[in-house]
């Protein structure tokens, strides 16, 4: 009996159930702790930053860290329900790893749910059950080697909800069929398929094997959704596992939005607004050479009689904040004007602030 594939409410596409680790991913409800950059594994199609490729680095979230003591921190700002430990390969780091996975369970409780990819190269039972004891809750595979397919029952034998994450690579979907007949024999828990991406350090080994951007996007790639969806229809009608399609566009505007939204309320101060994308939206004011800065904030407070919550002094970017409706009122006043300039700004709710847009409006 062909069974039901059904769309969830970021838009992928699934044949039986949801992994946990996804479910809360789609809601913005997990941090990312990227472990390290290192890995032994050299996929052509790897989307990693020049930044972290092959680095030992960590991020949580967007934010550079240096100890994971810093992970909790972030995952309390943002309060996540949950944490993805992502690479590089985790494995290769496993006392650091251990040490995240046992310092969050501490933190925030067992209801907070962790998985962690790895291309299981270096995977063996005995790591697999530090992991579990420590607290993993899902382990996700992402296999190079064919017979790295098999190490799915290393995972279901400590106890780890265990499943695989490959990308939707056109030209292989006969080659995933028969993995998943063999998937089906191993009892695994989800198969995650992902749209294929071009970024800027894979974007020449993608085009060097003929594939091209699909029309209307800046990272998918033409064919992949198209066949991820077939293979999904195919596990339908063969198979009783649990088929999870990924599109790109989750990621950026859903997942990503949900996550940066979540830090967002967290962190937004009185002045400040929340977009629809979660970015957090203000006025700004920089003073000109040689003016005093609490001089003008001082001058501005009591002239607009606003409270020290709706308006306040940025020491580490040298500049006065407050809300667009008060930065706008200031942009009218002539004699202001001359000793200012005056900006709506949008910025990322992350840790440096990135931002991405300026407005002027002072003349």
């Amino acid at each position: 009996m062909e069974r039901e594939i059904w769309e969830t409410k970021g838009k992928s596409l699934v044949v039986g159930k949801l992994p946990t680790g996804c479910q809360l991913c789609i809601d913005g409800k997990k941090m990312v702790l990227f472990i390290t950059g290192l890995c032994t594994a050299k996929c052509f199609y790897c989307p990693l930053s020049e930044k972290r490729r092959w680095k030992d680095v960590i991020y949580a979230n967007e934010r550079k860290i240096t100890k994971i003591e810093e992970a909790i921190e972030e995952a309390k700002i943002m309060k996540a329900e949950g944490t993805g430990i992502t690479g590089g390969d985790p494995l290769i780091v496993l006392p650091r790893t251990i040490k995240a996975i046992k310092l969050l369970k501490n933190e925030f409780g067992e209801e907070h749910h962790i998985h962690l990819y790895t291309n299981a190269i270096h995977l063996t039972r005995e790591k697999a059950i530090k992991m579990k004891k420590a607290g993993l809750d899902e382990l996700r595979i992402h296999p190079i080697r064919t017979r790295d397919i098999y190490k799915v029952a290393i995972g279901k034998k400590a106890k780890l909800t265990t499943g695989i994450e490959i990308p939707a690579i056109p030209g292989r979907e006969e080659e995933i069929k028969r993995m998943l007949k063999k998937l089906e024999k191993l009892k695994a828990d989800f198969i995650n398929i992902n749209e294929l991406e071009f970024s800027s350090t894979n974007a020449l080994n993608l085009k060097m094997r003929g594939l091209k951007l699909k029309d209307g996007s800046i990272t998918a790639v033409e064919g992949s959704e198209e066949e991820a969806i077939r293979i999904l229809e195919w596990a339908a009608k063969n198979t009783n596992l649990n088929v999870h399609y990924c599109p790109s566009r989750l990621k950026d505007q859903v997942q990503l939005k949900n996550r940066l939204k979540r830090r967002a309320h967290q962190i937004a101060l009185k002045h400040e607004k929340i977009t629809d994308e979660g970015l957090i939206i203000k006025g700004i004011i920089e003073v000109k050479e040689k003016i005093n800065l609490n001089d003008v904030y001082n001058k501005i407070l009591n002239k607009y009689k606003l409270s020290e919550e709706e308006i306040i002094i940025n020491k580490s970017k040298r500049r006065i904040e407050t809300s667009i409706e008060t930065a706008v009122k200031i942009a009218k006043d002539k004699k202001l004007n001359k000793i200012l300039n005056i900006f709506i700004v949008e910025e990322y709710p992350t840790d440096q602030r990135l931002e991405v847009t300026r407005t002027p409006l002072s003349k």
